[in-house]
Formats: C-alpha cells, structure tokens, sequence
C-alpha cells in the first residue's frame, strides 16, 4: 500500500465570526433540469427555507459563488468535452449523456456556477479565512473528465482536487462520499493516485445505479489500498452504517490528509423516491462532525461539504442543515 502523508473570487455577502462558509446564490441555484426531472431547480430552495427557519444565516458566513473559468473546468475535464457543453447550452434540447442528463439553454453556466461554488469555498478555506465550508448544490460526483452521467455536468468534486494539487501544492487529500450512488467519476478519475484518498459508503451496485463501487475496488498500481468502497445492501439504514463508519475514519486518517472533501447526498436517507438505503439525518450530521473534529486533530481544520444527490425535498434540507450545523459545532 502506498499513499501520502489562487486568489479569492466572489462577493462576500454577510461576514461573522463564524469558522464555517456557505456557498450558494441564485445562479448556482439554476443548476437542476426541467419537466420533473428528479434533479429539479428547486432543491435549492427547499434547503434555503430550512437554512433561513434554523436561523443559520447569522452564523455562517455566505458567500456568492463566482462562475467557473474554461481554465478552472480544464484542470479536470477534457477540452473537447467542455466545448460540447457550451454548444450543446446554445441550442439546448437532447441530452448531455445516454439519457439522464438533460441540455438546456444556459446548461453551461448553470454547471459553471456549481464548480465555482465549491471552488469558491475551497480558495476561502486555503486562504485561512474560514476553516470550514459547505456547498449544497454541488458534489455532482458521477460526471467524468470527457462526459456527463448521472445528473451531473461538470464534476466540481475532481476540478477542487486538482486544483487544492495544481494551485495550492497539497499532496495528500481524502474525498469521503456518503451519497447513496458510488461516486464514480471521482473513483475512477484517481482510481490509480496515490495523492487522493477515497472512501465511500454506498447502496450496492447490484440494486442501484450506476453498478460501481464493490469492494475489491481498492486503487490500482502505487494506489492500491489508498481507495475503500463499503457497498451496503438495499434497506441498510443507521445501525449498518454505524458498523462500517470507523472503517471510513480509520483509512482516512492514516493517510494523515491536508484537505478533507465529504460528499453528502441526502438520496441515502429514508424515502428518496431514486434509491433504498434508509439512514437518517443523524448519519450525516455525525460524519460531518467525526470528519471536523479528524480534521481538526490534524491541524489544519479543513473540511469542505458538498450537498450531492437527494430527490425528497424534505430529506435533503434535513440532512444538508444537520450537516452545516456539525460543522458549526464548536
């Protein structure tokens, strides 16, 4: 086994005290596809209305995230790929991949926005303004360097990778993801990196989408045993992920990373219409405190959450709020 041991863009729009950033604004609500596509334009809303009823606002600080540069997707996706998403945002109609993924009229800048949100908070973190960040529409962890899948366009979980290596010199970053999908474009993308520490607890490919993620899945060539996928069966709810969280928290931490990246998709939770796996907000809220207080025990305190998948609106502003709150914990 072997594995490792750019300027500030955007608007500041409310400043507190707070250690933790929001990233979200109108443009990167835009982000969802039309006619009642599961992955709607409204999932940001519904977070926002549990946001504001928590009274969180007062203790973040938000932040609007800037649209993504050509030279920010191009530290990730191939340039023949981004120049079919800007015609295809054109002219819209048709899809971006087989059939999930939808072309619409401003497609691009929708998905441009979404990789600046995270980016955004990422330049925050590694500036030393704030520890800590989340960013609920973001995670869209399926899309590959060349293509989309999945619902997901452009992949601002492996673009923020690259650049915390390319910009910032960090050699070792661990991606934790607990959305009920294998979060394969990031898998297979540093499928043989040593540098990118992966872990991912998922419903299993034999009942869900899209079929990845086993458990012999552990990193090709110098990164082998650097990568941990624990699929759980259809109906594994909080007690089986109990079970196998200390594994997650065990391969992360030895690897002692300088960055921690957790991919939250709130469709592993109880009554998503898309999967069948049956955790509870609770789940979420205690990896993203036992990634918070890892983070802190390694001396940098970085921890960037990003919302990923969830189809129940009601679901998602639960456990999206219960992990921004974790992270506020002090």
């Amino acid at each position: 086994m072997v594995g490792c041991a750019a300027g500030i863009r955007g608007e500041l729009l409310i400043k507190q005290d707070s250690q933790t950033a929001v990233a979200m604004g109108e443009r990167q609500a835009r982000y969802g596809f039309p006619g009642g596509h599961p992955f709607g334009p409204d999932r940001h809303g519904a977070f926002l209305r549990e946001f504001d009823q928590r009274h969180l606002g007062p203790r973040v600080t938000l932040l609007e995230p800037a649209e993504a540069s050509i030279d920010d997707l191009l530290l990730f996706h191939t340039r023949e790929y981004v120049d079919f998403v800007r015609q295809s945002s054109e002219h819209g109609g048709g899809y971006l991949d087989g059939g999930d993924t939808p072309s619409f009229r401003g497609v691009y800048e929708a998905a441009a926005y979404v990789v600046g949100g995270s980016l955004e908070a990422a330049e925050w973190i590694m500036a030393g303004k704030r520890r800590r960040a989340f960013a609920p529409i973001a995670g869209l962890h399926h899309a590959a360097r060349d293509r989309a899948a999945g619902f997901c366009v452009f992949n601002d979980c492996g673009v923020v990778i690259e650049a915390l290596r390319r910009r910032h010199g960090l050699k070792c970053i661990a991606y934790v993801d607990i959305d009920a999908h294998h979060g394969d474009g990031v898998f297979y993308a540093f499928e043989d990196d040593p540098g990118v520490i992966f872990a991912d607890i998922h419903e299993s490919g034999e009942t869900l989408y899209p079929g990845t993620g086993a458990e012999a899945e552990s990193g090709r060539g110098a990164a082998a045993g650097t990568k941990l996928n624990i699929p759980l069966p259809a109906g594994s709810g909080d007690a089986q992920f109990q079970q196998v969280w200390p594994l997650v928290l065990e391969h992360v931490a030895r690897f002692k990373p300088e960055f921690l990246l957790l991919q939250c998709g709130a469709d592993s939770i109880a009554g998503d219409p898309l999967t069948n796996l049956r955790f509870t907000p609770a789940t979420h809220a205690r990896a993203a405190r036992d990634l918070r207080q890892l983070a802190d025990r390694l001396g940098h305190g970085r921890v960037l959450a990003l919302g990923g998948g969830g189809y129940d609106r009601g679901n998602l502003a639960q456990a999206w709020t219960a992990v921004l709150e974790a992270l506020l914990e002090q």
